[in-house]
């Protein structure tokens, strides 16, 4: 596997998605913690929200970024379950993993749309993918802390600890 598949989805810089949200409840992933401004569930499903838009753009579908920061997360009402969400990102994680693997792909340059009134910029394929690395590092990063403070680290199959 290659550096960065394994970033993507084995413990790389950090633990692998699947054991950072390995064990987390329903309840657990919606707890709202005093100060944090998003829950477990909020994270994943931004995550999973900008994945998507990652994987649109290097296919070559040219799906526009939010308006605000704040439509790139679950609005209030969002219905959709902890396991449905945690599907839907690995299955998501797992193409982009595709992507990362295929060597003849990873120069393709890609068009990522801008801000309206910004120049559309363009990037490779590869590019794009650590892009993506490093917004789930991130962001998974929020979750593991979310999960210290709620006493729900580390996950029963280990995970990084210091």
């Amino acid at each position: 596997m290659k550096e960065l598949e394994r970033a993507l989805i084995a413990d790389s810089a950090a633990a692998s998605p699947s054991h950072i949200l390995e064990g987390l409840t329903e309840e657990a992933a919606h707890r709202q913690i005093a100060g944090a401004p998003h829950t477990i569930f909020g994270e994943v499903w931004h995550v999973t929200f900008w994945q998507q838009v990652t994987l649109d753009w290097v296919r070559g579908i040219e799906t526009p970024i939010p308006a605000h920061a704040s439509d790139g997360f679950p609005a209030a009402d969002e219905a959709e379950t902890w396991e449905a969400l945690r599907t839907r990102f690995f299955q998501g994680l797992d193409e982009a993993a595709a992507v990362a693997r295929d060597e003849g792909t990873l120069d393709t340059q890609v068009r990522c749309p801008s801000l309206p009134g910004k120049p559309v910029r363009v990037m490779t394929a590869r590019e794009q993918i650590e892009s993506l690395v490093a917004h789930n590092a991130y962001h998974f990063g929020r979750v593991v802390l979310l999960r210290q403070i709620m006493g729900l680290w580390p996950p029963s199959s280990g995970g990084f600890t210091w």
